[in-house]
């Protein structure tokens, strides 16, 4: 019945639309618009309305490059700076008990993406598993991710880290309204692929993140890619130099258009990948306030929230960025400027652990590995000391990746979690094979996933990990238990710390 698509929440009335058998609820405000003189400005509480408020489209993406906004061949989402905005689906019918809710954060280097992208639909998890399920919209580039405090004024301030609380305002919109859709506050799971995974981590290390989830999934995370105040006040003001205006940082950071901003977010990026490769300056700020301390030292430390935990990475993350992202070092020469710029000896050590290095294939797979697998192992053993951890490997590719030389990359796990196998996406990808494979990967890690945010733990067949064993489940055509894969490579990645103690020693550009 059409009544039930109308919600009450604690900001007012939103009416969904069917989408299937399922119920939608699209574009909700989670915040204020953060325009005018709230751009650069913490996520404000969103203003209350009177009478039934549309829910029934995607709010825009964040401001940022049109490559991130494809939908669909000629199709793309809108964007704007008015893009605080989250998506709700449940199933079909209202259930008699709260459901779990499962709060996913979309990748893209916190540069690109959007929550209406139809990979991240969510569909298939909410049929399968009857769970409710949120995606979220967040600031990215410069309007979200660099830090512009230096150039506050008494009249014009800003905050940092504000992609990061925009996160925190939606998982705080989550626990105040979740019930109004059937969704049990107190069973919240968050979970993210790439820049979301690295939320992810970065949330359980974030103070004010506390309470807000009961259980945590990072899918690839780039934990490591955490910048000092230092390194990003550094970035701030060759920013300001790029963007090159006449007038005031505080006026020009407040009039100059999201476009401008973005150009100037698009070159400062491109300088920093090149003159440092392994740095991102697009990322959470250790601002001493908001996000007090590295999160791989606080896992360490076994501080971080003592949620239960699934973390991992794919097999070879680092073949897809040379055809998408120039810039991580997947090269030799790029991997000898980094391990130059931060621990020449522990270079030689890790790199007589690839076979063929410098070849491209061992250089690429050493660009994975610093920016994804090795600062995972580093938060797995550090949490499964603090609560219940679990670690995967993806394996799985089909044959077309295999033949396009990019296997088991970064991302192609997503395939499995959202259940596309089925879809034309899907379909095409394995028509040359790999489709039972697909299925048995996609039945496995949706089933465990599910399971997860239902009780708190995966399925039985998947052991937690502890630094004796270091049990990690392999999904692959041949789904297994595998300890310590990888022990030698992981030996001598061991106190690799990259640029996190020489930071504020890096030039930046």
């Amino acid at each position: 019945m059409a009544s039930d698509i109308v919600v009450s929440t604690a900001e007012g009335t939103l009416r969904g639309r069917r989408v299937g058998s399922l119920r939608a609820w699209r574009g909700i405000p989670y915040a204020q618009p953060p325009t005018g003189d709230l751009r650069l400005r913490a996520p404000q509480p969103v203003t209350s309305w009177t009478g039934e408020r549309d829910a029934g489209r995607f709010g825009d993406a964040s401001v940022q490059h049109k490559k991130g906004l494809i939908l669909a061949p000629g199709k793309y989402q809108p964007s704007s700076e008015n893009c605080l905005t989250l998506n709700v689906l449940a199933p079909a019918e209202s259930a008699r008990e709260p459901l779990p809710v499962m709060v996913f954060i979309h990748g893209g280097a916190n540069t690109i993406g959007t929550s209406a992208t139809g990979l991240y639909a969510g569909s298939s998890l909410v049929r399968r598993g009857n769970v409710v399920y949120v995606s979220v919209n967040y600031r990215l580039g410069a309007l979200g991710f660099l830090d512009f405090t230096q150039f506050s004024t008494p009249e014009r301030s800003f905050d940092s880290n504000l992609g990061l609380r925009d996160q925190v305002a939606a998982l705080e919109w989550v626990q105040r309204n979740i019930a109004a859709f059937g969704g049990d506050p107190d069973r919240v799971t968050v979970f993210g692929e790439s820049a979301g995974a690295t939320a992810v981590t970065t949330l359980m290390a974030t103070p004010s993140a506390a309470g807000l989830f009961a259980g945590a999934i990072a899918e690839s995370p780039a934990p490591d890619l955490v910048s000092t105040s230092t390194l990003s006040h550094a970035w701030g003001a060759r920013f300001m130099e790029i963007l090159h205006s006449d007038a005031p940082p505080a006026q020009a950071l407040t009039d100059v258009s999201a476009v401008e901003l973005g150009r100037a977010g698009s070159r400062l990026g491109s300088e920093v990948l090149q003159n440092t490769p392994g740095l991102h300056p697009f990322g959470p700020v250790i601002d001493g306030n908001f996000l007090p301390r590295n999160p791989l030292d606080v896992f360490a430390d076994g501080l971080a929230h003592p949620v239960p935990l699934i973390i991992g990475t794919n097999r070879r993350e680092g073949t897809l960025f040379p055809k998408i992202l120039d810039g991580l070092p997947t090269n030799p020469a790029r991997i000898e400027t980094m391990f130059a710029l931060t621990d020449p000896e522990a270079g030689k050590r890790i790199l007589a652990t690839y076979p063929g290095y410098p070849g491209a294939d061992a250089a690429v797979d050493v660009g994975g590995d610093v920016t994804f697998w090795h600062p995972a192992v580093e938060i797995t053993e550090g949490h499964s000391r603090r609560a219940p951890t679990y670690a995967y490997r993806f394996d799985f590719a089909p044959t077309l990746l295999r033949w396009l030389g990019l296997d088991a990359t970064h991302g192609l796990e997503m395939l499995a979690v959202f259940g596309v196998g089925d879809t034309l996406i899907g379909r095409g990808l394995t028509l040359p094979g790999g489709r039972s494979g697909l299925r048995a990967v996609t039945e496995s890690m949706q089933g465990h996933w599910l399971h997860f945010a239902k009780n708190g733990v995966p399925r039985g067949s998947w052991p937690s990990y502890d630094v004796d064993e270091r049990s990690t489940m392999i999904f692959d055509e041949v789904i297994r238990v595998e300890d310590d894969p990888r022990r030698l490579q992981r030996q001598a990645w061991a106190g690799y710390a990259g640029y996190r103690t020489r930071q504020d020693d890096v030039v930046a550009p």
